[in-house]
């Protein structure tokens, strides 16, 4: 939803008719997973996609009919359909997709305000019987904004708060047989958080290319000329500051990433104490490896345990060989990546 948000908003600044596609469930493989979105407008502008290129222009035609009728369908796309060779979709396996028309109701301004607030949700939207198709409620820990179906909202609400705390998405089957509604589930938590230590040498390509990832960055270096938004454009924050002191202050929970990149003995061990301390899932640090085994013996006269030294990552990121700014860049997402993805970025 978040690579989708600003061409939704910017469509509705415009009044165009908005049809939005949320793909629901997959069956086999493919290349998008459940939640991903495709949005249309009737005027032909197009953002996100459910499919990876497979079904979009198909989709689209699909879009335009649910804007023309006013009411919500479930496509499907899959090999035991004569119809997906017809729309080249050749990724091994079956998808379902919801195509809507856009409504700016309650429950959207409520998921909006969650997202750039950045506050957890969930989004409920009903699947089938058709008389509850894209009606939709989201649930936060403590309210819920919406209705699905009024009989099962209570339930419903329960279950979205269930996967508030676990992340992703789940199709639910919920009702007496006969009476059976399908609802589809889908959490939003706050992005992961990149603190980057260090705006010089790769910090720009890194605090770019991982805002495209998806990233919330903050930008630290004590030194006035380096951490400016002409260089970091992209950049959620920029401070002017001690490492140190900016990453006490923000005491970065379990979904942040810590990136050293100053590279200086005077900033390096005073930020690295109490980053260690924290619950951040990823701690990298720039050098030679003559240079960490240095690095770890200050951490330990500084109280440091050894269980808490070996989540250093060091040297940071992949070693694909490259040396210039944005390689070293490419380098250090990909290993992010792979730790918030649950992959072994050392594995063969």
């Amino acid at each position: 939803m978040r690579d989708v948000l600003d061409d939704l908003e910017r469509w509705q600044r415009q009044d165009a008719q908005i049809a939005i596609a949320t793909l629901t469930e997959v069956r086999g493989s493919a290349p998008r997973l459940p939640g991903a979105r495709f949005c249309a407008t009737r005027g032909g502008e197009v953002s996100g996609s459910v499919s990876g290129g497979c079904i979009e222009a198909d989709l689209f035609e699909h879009a335009l009919e649910v804007l023309d009728g006013g009411r919500p369908a479930l496509v499907q796309y899959g090999i035991p359909d004569d119809f997906a060779f017809e729309v080249g979709l050749s990724c091994g396996g079956e998808i379902e997709v919801l195509v809507e028309p856009f409504r700016d109701d309650d429950a959207w301004q409520a998921l909006r305000a969650a997202l750039v607030e950045q506050r957890s949700a969930v989004l409920a939207v009903g699947l089938e019987p058709a008389g509850i198709a894209g009606r939709r409620m989201v649930a936060f820990e403590d309210a819920a904004v919406g209705s699905v179906d009024a009989a099962l909202d209570g339930e419903i609400a329960e279950r979205a708060r269930e996967l508030l705390r676990e992340g992703g998405t789940r199709r639910l089957t919920l009702g007496e047989p006969g009476a059976q509604r399908v609802v589809f589930l889908e959490a939003f938590r706050p992005p992961p958080h990149l603190f980057l230590l260090g705006a010089a040498f790769a910090g720009p390509p890194l605090a770019r290319m991982a805002s495209e990832a998806g990233f919330h960055v903050t930008v630290v270096d004590p030194r006035s000329a380096f951490a400016t938004r002409e260089r970091f454009p992209t950049a959620d924050e920029l401070i002017v500051g001690w490492p140190n002191e900016a990453i006490e202050a923000a005491e970065p929970g379990p979904h942040s990433y810590i990136v050293m990149l100053l590279h200086d003995e005077k900033f390096d061990v005073p930020a690295l104490v109490p980053a260690l301390r924290s619950e951040a899932c990823y701690i990298g640090v720039m050098g030679s490896r003559r240079t960490h085994e240095r690095r770890l013996e200050q951490l330990r006269e500084e109280g440091c345990e050894e269980a808490d030294l070996a989540r250093l990552r060091a040297p940071i990121g992949l070693n694909i060989g490259g040396r210039e700014p944005a390689e070293i860049a490419v380098s250090i997402l990909a290993e992010m990546l792979a730790v918030r993805y649950g992959r072994d970025p050392r594995g063969a």
